[in-house]
């Protein structure tokens, strides 16, 4: 992986890299999707197991029930969580992560991983 980064920064570096416009709307795609607050603390919550509403509330302290309420929505819009009603008394609802979403574990441990090594470096200046 690090000579294909390698490749690729040099590839830039020489302008040599036409789709770079394109690819940079992927990245924005993305960033789009994971942008705001709660978004990554409910997506890890969802990870753990956490699919009921209060469950994913507690995991993220001082996430509003508001909140909560539109970022769940937005993930659903986003096909990253599914809600799926039980018909019992009282009625109960749950959130799980569709597929997609599940592809974003892969992602999220990379940032996590870079973001230990930036907050490391950042802290020795």
């Amino acid at each position: 992986m690090e000579e294909n980064l390698q490749e690729i920064a040099e590839r830039i570096r020489n302008n040599d890299c036409p789709d770079i416009r394109k690819n940079i709307v992927f990245v924005q795609d993305a960033l789009d999707v994971l942008h705001g607050k709660w978004t990554v603390p409910i997506l890890w919550a969802i990870f753990k197991g956490n699919y009921r509403f209060k469950d994913i509330q507690r995991f993220a302290p001082g996430l509003s029930d508001k909140i909560l309420s539109q970022k769940l929505k937005q993930m659903m819009e986003d096909k990253l969580v599914e809600r799926i009603e039980y018909q019992t008394f009282p009625p109960s609802v749950e959130y799980h992560l569709t597929e997609h979403g599940v592809s974003l574990y892969k992602v999220l441990a990379l940032l996590m991983e870079w973001g230990g090594e930036h907050r490391k470096l950042m802290l020795e200046k």
